[in-house]
């Protein structure tokens, strides 16, 4: 049996909240350098702006000492750097902490900003921006919401705890409440579970479901409705709805919605996709929120139940989210 090699811990510190990359040489292969490796590994980067960092000393051993250019390739040794940060033009909505103790924090997300690191999106992700506010550098995600997808998330402050949180989720152990805004369809029967198999394929922008063994199961209730002229002038009537996934399928409540022919307001993706929307426009963020979350710790064994405190705009006001403005707190909180 092949003992698994451990990995050693990070010799460069954080960077705006923002773990370096380490990078594991892999165990075969011809190059002859770790240069040669990097700049074939790293090719979207360029060969001269690797031959950069290895001028500057930016490139570390486990030792953190800087990797010479010409060192030679050995197999399975670790190296670090920190990537250059693209520029992102920062989220202007409150994160909020609706709670804290020595093994979680839960956040209230707002729209528009990502959980975690991932693409075009790294030192404005709430991850990045509680381990800075909270100087919690050890701080992880225990699951995600989607970039525009507001509401409460779990993160964990110690790294040896952070798996008994993540399988929570993946046991389905985690009761999740989202609330939604969408058009109301009086001959819509509710409430009503849905299933159905839904892939979500590599570099497209939309799942889809497809026939097969359902993968994802979404309980969908109506909360209330308003005629149209209590919403807005020239558009249909609104309802209020809870959903309560007991999967996590890739934009679950999203394609199941649209299935219903009730697609959420401001979903760029269902039923069609739009066109990109310039970064910095923050207007009209769809409305979809994860109100609840409710769990068994696994380290203390305490019952947990949380609430976000937004409002959707569009059920408030949709002239209001029509003219951009974004799902705040609630009054007082």
């Amino acid at each position: 049996m092949r003992r698994k090699t451990r990995t050693p811990a990070s010799p460069l510190p954080q960077r705006h909240g923002v773990d370096p990359v380490r990078v594991r040489l892999p165990a075969t292969g011809s190059w002859a350098t770790v240069r040669e490796h990097l700049v074939e590994r790293l090719s979207g980067a360029g060969a001269g702006t690797v031959d950069g960092m290895f001028d500057a000393g930016l490139i570390v051993g486990a030792d953190g000492r800087p990797v010479a250019p010409d060192a030679p390739y050995v197999p399975g040794m670790f190296v670090w750097f920190h990537r250059e940060l693209p520029a992102e033009v920062p989220v202007p909505f409150p994160l909020e902490v609706v709670y804290r103790d020595e093994h979680i924090v839960v956040a209230d997300k707002p729209h528009f900003l990502a959980t975690t690191p991932r693409g075009g999106h790294v030192a404005e992700t709430a991850l990045a921006r509680l381990r800075r506010e909270l100087d919690l550098p050890t701080l992880s995600a225990a699951h995600r919401l989607d970039r525009l997808t507001a509401g409460l998330v779990l993160f964990t402050v110690r790294p040896e705890e952070r798996g008994a949180y993540q399988t929570l989720f993946r046991d389905r152990r985690v009761r999740k409440e989202y609330e939604a805004v969408a058009p109301y369809d009086p001959a819509l029967a509710l409430p009503r579970t849905v299933r159905s198999r839904i892939v979500k394929e590599r570099g497209v922008l939309t799942a889809r479901e497809v026939p097969g063994e359902p993968n994802a199961e979404s309980r969908v209730e109506l909360l209330g409705h308003r005629p149209a002229e209590a919403a807005a002038e020239g558009i249909g009537p609104l309802g209020r709805y809870r959903l309560v996934p007991a999967t996590g399928q890739t934009h679950q409540l999203r394609v199941h919605m649209t299935a219903l022919g009730v697609p959420i307001v401001g979903d760029p993706l269902y039923p069609e996709v739009t066109g990109p929307v310039p970064a910095g426009d923050f207007r009209r963020p769809l409305q979809l929120l994860a109100r609840a979350l409710e769990f068994t710790d696994p380290v203390t064994g305490g019952e947990h139940r949380f609430c976000s405190g937004r409002v959707l705009t569009a059920w408030a006001s949709y002239d209001r989210w029509a003219a951009g403005a974004y799902d705040g707190p609630r009054d007082g909180q």
